[in-house]
C-alpha cells in the first residue's frame, strides 16, 4: 500500500514517515518547503533506511498535483500540508484560506480523477470552539466558527470531506483532531524547526534553553487553573505519528467518515512545562508573566477513550519524555536544520 504524505518534510509529517515505513507501508512525500527544508527529508530517509521518493510541489497547482497521481500509484493520502500559525492567520487570512483550501481541493480533484478513495486529514481540536466543555470528545459538536482563520480552514476542510464521503461511494475520510504536538525523534536528528520566533510554547522554551531567546513569556497567571497558567493536552509527536498508522488500519476497513481525537487526556500547565524542561536541560529557565493573550482558553484536553476503543491507540510518552526529546534535538541542533 502506497501512501502520499503531503507536508512530509514538516514536523509531524517527517515523524509520521518513519512510523509508516516501520509499519511496512511504501511512501511518497510531497512538500513545497514553505515551512520545511530538504535537510529534513535527507535525515528522515536516513532514519527510515529507505530512499523514498520525494516531490517538491505546490499542491495548490492543480495540474502539478494531477501529474503527481499520474506518476505514482497512490492508495491513500495523509494530508499534513498547510499554513498553521494561528496568530499569523489573523493577519493574512486570505493567504490562509487560499493555501489551505486550495491544496485540499486540488488533492480531492486528483483523487476523484484517479479513483483514490482514502484520505486522512490533519485536523485540530480548535474545531470544537471556545465554548465546548472539557474534556473534548468526538460527540462534542464542532463550532460554527473557530477562533482563527487557521481554525476555520480546518473546519471547512472537515465539511468538504464529510460531503465527499456522502457523494462518492466507497470514499473513506478520517479526521484526526490533534491537541498540542511536542517532542522530537529519540535520535535527536529530526524535530520542530519553526521559521523565525516560534509561535508555540515548546519550541519557544527550547530556544530559551539553548540561549537563542532570553526568557519565556507566560501569557496570564490568573486563569482558573491550579497554578493560574493555561492547561493544554500535550502529545508526543511520535505518539501522534503512530496514531496515523492506526488510522490507516481503520481506513482499510472501509470506515466511511471517521472522526477521532488524538490526545493524552491530561492537561499540563504552561508553568509545569517550563519546570519540566528546566529539569531536562539541567538549568532553571528564566520566565516572566505577561498579560493574557487574546483568544487563549484557560484549559482544554482530550477524552482519549474513543481512540483507544476504535483504533487501539493510546499515547504512551509523558511530559518529561517530551521535554527530554526536545532538548536532545535542540541541543544537538541549536540552529535547527540550518
Amino acid at each position: 500500500m502506497t501512501i502520499l504524505v503531503t507536508g512530509g518534510a514538516g514536523y509531524i509529517g517527517s515523524h509520521t514517515c518513519i512510523e509508516l515505513v516501520k509499519a511496512g507501508y511504501d511512501i511518497v512525500v510531497a512538500d513545497n518547503f514553505v515551512n520545511s527544508c530538504m535537510e529534513a527529508v535527507v535525515r528522515t530517509r536516513k532514519l527510515c533506511g529507505v530512499d523514498f521518493p520525494f516531490e517538491e510541489i505546490d499542491l495548490c497547482d492543480y495540474a502539478a498535483t494531477d501529474a503527481l497521481f499520474d506518476k505514482y500509484h497512490i492508495d491513500a493520502i495523509i494530508h499534513f500540508a498547510g499554513l498553521k500559525a494561528v496568530g499569523e492567520s489573523t493577519r493574512i487570512p486570505i493567504e490562509y484560506y487560499k493555501n489551505n483550501l486550495d491544496s485540499a481541493l486540488s488533492l480531492l480533484a486528483a483523487m476523484k480523477k484517479h479513483d483514490v478513495k482514502n484520505f486522512i486529514f490533519s485536523s485540530s481540536a480548535t474545531v470544537y470552539g471556545a465554548d465546548a466543555p472539557v474534556p473534548y470528545n468526538e460527540a462534542t459538536p464542532v463550532s460554527r466558527s473557530a477562533s482563527s482563520p487557521y481554525g476555520n480552514t480546518k473546519l471547512m476542510i472537515e465539511y468538504i470531506l464529510k460531503d465527499t464521503v456522502k457523494a462518492i461511494p466507497g470514499f473513506n475520510a478520517v479526521l484526526l483532531r490533534y491537541f498540542n504536538p511536542v517532542g522530537a525523534h529519540e535520535s535527536g536528528e529530526i524535530g520542530e524547526d519553526p521559521t523565525g520566533i516560534p509561535n508555540n510554547l515548546m519550541p519557544y522554551v527550547a530556544k530559551v534553553a539553548v540561549g537563542k531567546l532570553d526568557m519565556v513569556h507566560i501569557f496570564g497567571n490568573d486563569y482558573p487553573t491550579p497554578d493560574g497558567t493555561c492547561l493544554r493536552d500535550y502529545i508526543h509527536v511520535v505518539d501522534l505519528a503512530k496514531g496515523h498508522v492506526a488510522a490507516l488500519k481503520k481506513i482499510q476497513q472501509n470506515c466511511g467518515l471517521f472522526v477521532c481525537n488524538l490526545g493524552t487526556g491530561k492537561g499540563t500547565s504552561v508553568l509545569e512545562m517550563v519546570k519540566a524542561f528546566s529539569k531536562s536541560c539541567g538549568h532553571e529557565l528564566p520566565y516572566e508573566f505577561a498579560p493574557r493573550r487574546e483568544g487563549d482558553l484557560p484549559a482544554f484536553w482530550a477524552d482519549p477513550a474513543f481512540a483507544r476503543d476504535e483504533l487501539g491507540w493510546v499515547a504512551e510518552k509523558g511530559i518529561q519524555e517530551m521535554c527530554d526529546d526536545v532538548w536532545h534535538w535542540q541541543s544537538k541542533n541549536p540552529n535547527g536544520y540550518k
